[in-house]
């Protein structure tokens, strides 16, 4: 396992802030595009809005979601389609997820965790694994979340961590607490798996 560095009761700006050094020096660091991985949900947009007036170079940047709804793009529950309107008109290449995708190398893995450490759409019932042969899965939560009831798209562990970094954005003392225990390896939750397979820096925001 990674040593994971917590960074407490930061706001969205500073999340912002650390995102666009971490992708600034990715973009100086390599003359070719650079790969990120993106979480849905309601936490990672506002900080979004907040990089995009920081200035990047999205021309060169490919961004995949680490998970989607199998929904369409037009629908709110899709997280490329929120992402794509948010990001594509400042140049960015956004990549939706397909069953036969290859995801490539990420320059950051950024991911969110739910109150039962599903992350991405790794829940716990689909019981992901750090030797997944499989980049990307088709999966069913059980049970489905109410407030998106649909079969989802996801990154494997084995995708996620073919990443130089790792970052989280949990909000809430439940969540903290859950990943905390996650680090110290005290239950066997999705988060946990990814966590004690990781070799990477692990940044988490909570």
């Amino acid at each position: 396992m990674s040593q994971v560095e917590m960074i407490v009761n930061a706001d969205d700006r500073a999340v912002a802030d650390w995102l666009h050094a971490r992708l600034t020096l990715a973009l100086a660091a390599s003359p070719e595009r650079v790969a990120i991985t993106l979480p849905g949900g309601s936490t990672p947009f506002p900080i979004l809005r907040q990089l995009a007036e920081l200035g990047l170079d999205w021309s060169r940047i490919d961004v995949w979601p680490g998970d989607d709804r199998l929904v369409a793009e037009d629908h709110p529950a899709s997280n490329v389609g929120r992402i794509r309107a948010l990001l594509e008109p400042l140049g960015a290449r956004l990549v939706p997820l397909t069953e036969g995708a290859h995801p490539p190398h990420f320059a950051l893995a950024w991911l969110g965790m739910g109150g039962d450490g599903h992350i991405a759409s790794l829940f716990p019932n689909t019981d992901p694994r750090a030797d997944d042969p499989r980049a990307v899965r088709r999966l069913v939560p059980d049970p489905l979340p109410p407030e998106a009831p649909f079969p989802r798209l996801s990154l494997t562990i084995p995708a996620l961590l073919d990443s130089d970094a790792v970052l989280f954005v949990i909000r809430g003392a439940d969540k903290r607490t859950l990943f905390e225990a996650a680090r110290r390896g005290e239950h066997d939750l999705p988060v946990a798996r990814l966590l004690a397979a990781a070799r990477q820096p692990v940044t988490c925001f909570a």
